[in-house]
């Protein structure tokens, strides 16, 4: 088997990865503070002898670490931010960890570290069998805002990088040649007039009027956009006390769509309904512009590979513990568990998939700014059994599977497919000519434009 060295290094190297996987799990960090995960990964990549570097297209926590020389060049895109209010403990029943209030509900420390045991294992087979070819490691900070590689990609972390490969947690075996939507994320805040709002109303002018008609426009623009479009939002700051004319008041909005013009042009219908909202109330109105990335665009070339690669790997059984585990959460969900099943074709008694890799076209309304690396270079994207059926995505359900053993066999079981994945097509660059051929044609001749302004900075 192609990738039979790297497979075996992934093993070798099994528990040092866990120990990362573990300790990012311990320590979960927000987008764009990602310190203590970025010390430890950048640790053990100088241990493997990778050349790293840190701050990578101008983003803080970003890590770029290189082995080899030469063309191809393939990217591993990890990522290791955690998110708000998901702390939860290794348990069936809800059980917050006092003192965290982040928590792994996307799985990211398995996401993290499994493209770094992907990245170890390959560099094995290179060396021990003299492959041409460049590993290009990063570690992207901030997916959960859905900004880290746009600002990456604005500050050119990507160029020079062939194929690239980008591993998520999930419920079953799979790569995926389906859309995620693009997104924009804005701010509207209103500023009117405070005034008493029984002695004097004529004197104020309610910035939270302007929210509120704003939402209303808003409620009607729905009915005039595609129909793969989604609007949601909510009011970060509505004012203190009803007998206060509120003259400071805010709403946060989420505009996604198929595609990235879509969504543009939604998002500049959005703001005139905010500039309509605030003459109709004599107030103001300042548009903060949080950022956006790209629907993704995968490649049906590497997905094929890919699925290759894990019907090539034995998946490791489930355990009866494990088993009993995931049945306890999927009581918690079962309806979530009931659709999972059904989706994929499953016996219901189905709590952790065991099965080969697929190739499947199921399209996603949720968001993640892989999509900006997929409109830069062709990219593979993929999932592996990492949670029970019912767990629904940033939940606590997740976060507890992301710090079992349930999780680490997923992400184990990631890391060889992406090692494996690596060595492919180096054996075989035939392969990245027939990705860039279908890049070039699914891209129609547009160039990748950063949705993110020059003006707008990696959050604070």
């Amino acid at each position: 088997m192609v990738g039979k060295i790297a497979v075996e290094a992934v093993e070798e190297k099994r528990q040092r990865l866990d120990e990362l996987s573990k300790f990012i799990w311990n320590h979960p960090e927000a987008g764009f503070k990602e310190y203590k995960a970025q010390e430890k990964v950048v640790e053990l990549l100088k241990e493997e002898g990778f050349q790293v570097e840190t701050g990578v297209g101008g983003v803080p926590t970003a890590i770029k670490a290189v082995f080899g020389s030469g063309h191809p060049v393939i990217g591993f895109m990890g990522e290791f931010d955690a998110l708000p209010g998901l702390s939860q403990r290794v348990s069936s029943t809800k059980e917050t960890i006092e003192g965290q209030p982040y928590g792994h509900g996307c799985g990211h420390n398995l996401l993290c570290t499994a493209h770094v045991g992907g990245a170890i294992g390959l560099k094995e087979e290179m060396i021990k069998r003299n492959l041409p070819g460049t590993i290009a490691l990063f570690m992207c900070p901030g997916e959960e805002l859905l900004t880290g590689k746009p600002l990456m990609a604005r500050g050119g972390a990507f160029e020079g990088i062939d194929v690239a490969v980008n591993f998520h947690p999930n419920k079953i075996n799979e790569a995926t040649t389906g859309v995620s939507t693009a997104v924009n994320s804005m701010k509207f805040h209103f500023h009117g007039k405070t005034s008493h709002a029984a002695n004097a109303p004529e004197n104020g002018r309610s910035a939270l009027d302007a929210v509120e008609l704003t939402n209303v426009g808003a409620n009607y623009l729905r009915e005039h956009v595609p129909s793969d479009v989604r609007i949601h939002y909510t009011i970060t700051n509505g004012g203190v006390v009803p007998n206060i004319v509120p003259d400071e008041a805010e709403v946060w909005y989420y505009v996604r769509a198929f595609s990235r013009e879509v969504v543009e042009d939604v998002y500049e219908r959005l703001v005139c309904v905010a500039n309509g909202a605030a003459m109709m109330t004599d107030t103001t109105v300042e548009v903060e512009f949080l950022g956006g990335c790209y629907n993704t665009q995968n490649n049906i070339v590497l997905a094929n590979v890919v699925a290759e690669a894990m019907n090539e790997i034995p998946q490791e059984p489930w355990s009866e513990e494990e088993l009993a585990f995931a049945a306890a959460l999927d009581e918690k969900t079962a309806d979530s568990a009931k659709a999972t099943t059904k989706k994929y074709g499953l016996s219901k008694d189905t709590h952790l998939y065991t099965g080969p890799g697929k190739v499947t076209s199921f399209n996603s309304y949720g968001s993640t700014d892989i999509g900006d690396v997929m409109h830069l270079l062709p990219t593979a994207y993929f999932f592996t059994a990492c949670t029970n059926m019912g767990a629904p995505a940033h939940s606590w359900q997740f976060t507890a599977c992301a710090g079992s053993s349930i999780g680490e066999k997923g992400m184990i079981y990631a890391a060889k497919v992406m090692a494996v994945y690596g060595a492919k097509l180096i054996e075989n660059p035939e392969l990245i000519k027939q990705a860039k051929e279908v890049f070039d044609k699914q891209m129609e001749g547009r160039v990748y434009k950063c949705p993110i302004p020059d003006h707008v900075g990696v959050p604070q």
